[in-house]
């Protein structure tokens, strides 16, 4: 297949005059390269794109693909992740994950819990301020946990979000508004273990990949998986792969993130955050519909090693995901794909 390519690259928008954080969740040059070497080995064509408005001059010029393979996060808006999914869908070209309400959604951690809770899964109380009169409003217990509503990577993040006191929730609400005018999430406390849980697939053929327990080392920022955490991941993160069969805690969120995947209708790969109460009881915590693929450096491959499974197997894997749909009309079957490997489905 010819396969486009779309990605936010990290060192242009650096290079434009973005900041270190703004520019927290895009790409770096050699998660581009994996991708595209991964696709060539598997018989396919990349073509890269680019970001978003390149894409629209592509497509203006009358560029089309059998399929897109997006990772693209946007950089402007609460919707920017379904900017490119939503240009393509007007084009009728199949892409890689999820659609645009799905990553729209996904993003507003607000929303997703409120679809997740509705769905009758396990997530913490929480409340949406979006500026510091809704602090009137707010009938949560103490201690609590504090975060931009719209964004990843632990941006916004520190061990300052942890709040303990009324005072130090205005505190930290005037520090972190100005920075994220789209508002902030409140919620619950957890002070249990953290788990991501890697998912594969879409609906009832969606499974669990498997589980990696995020353990903060020694020298951490300490309290929460902040943004100092991931960006320096290598050095103050462990990441330890966690069998559901000799488990209980991670058996029950590995249930739990499957339910809240398919309750939000989310396809072809990514991850479920998942956080402990004292008594050991998992939540969920948010959704990642469009999870990080650097090879090394990223929870999802990540995951994937610790099981076994290649990188080129995976991205394999979300291609036909992705193209199943599409089998009729583009003529490829999903069976006949380039690598085999085997996944259990631990729920």
């Amino acid at each position: 297949m010819h396969i486009g390519l779309t990605y936010d690259l990290r060192s242009e928008y650096l290079a434009a005059g973005y900041g270190e954080e703004e520019t927290a969740e895009f790409d770096r040059p050699d998660t581009i390269d994996a991708i595209e070497e991964a696709l060539a080995q598997l018989g396919h064509r990349p073509d890269r794109v680019g970001h978003a408005r390149q894409l629209v001059e592509r497509l203006a010029y009358g560029d089309r693909w059998d399929l897109v393979f997006n990772i693209a996060e946007g950089l402007h808006g609460t919707a920017r992740e379904a900017q490119i999914p939503a240009l393509l869908d007007v084009f009728e070209i199949p892409y890689t994950f999820s659609d645009p309400l799905v990553l729209a959604v996904g993003l507003d951690k607000g929303l997703s819990k409120l679809i997740v809770r509705e769905a009758g899964l396990c997530t913490p109380d929480f409340a949406v301020v979006r500026s510091a009169g809704d602090l009137r409003t707010i009938d949560l217990s103490f201690p609590l946990f504090i975060k931009p509503l719209a964004e990843g990577t632990g941006k916004g993040i520190t061990s300052a979000s942890k709040i303990n006191r009324p005072q130090q929730l205005q505190r930290v609400c005037g520090e972190l508004l100005p920075r994220f005018p789209g508002g902030l999430l409140l919620e619950t406390y957890l002070p249990g273990r953290e788990f991501t849980v890697g998912l594969l697939g879409s609906g009832e053929q969606a499974r669990v990949l498997g589980t990696l327990e995020i353990v903060l080392r020694e020298q951490a920022e300490p309290g929460a998986y902040s943004y100092l955490n991931k960006e320096q991941c290598e050095e103050l993160v462990e990441y330890r792969f966690l069998p559901s069969s000799e488990d209980g805690e991670v058996r029950v969120a590995e249930e739990l993130a499957l339910c809240a995947w398919r309750a939000l209708g989310c396809r072809d790969a990514g991850r479920v955050d998942i956080r402990c109460d004292a008594s050991g009881c998992p939540s969920f915590i948010e959704v990642n519909p469009l999870a990080g693929l650097h090879p090394q450096h990223s929870d999802l491959p990540m995951l994937c090693t610790a099981l076994g499974m290649s990188y080129v197997e995976l991205i394999d894997a979300i291609v036909a995901s992705a193209t199943a749909g599409q089998a009729a009309q583009n003529g490829f079957d999903p069976s006949e794909s380039k690598v085999s490997y085997a996944c259990a489905n631990n729920s």
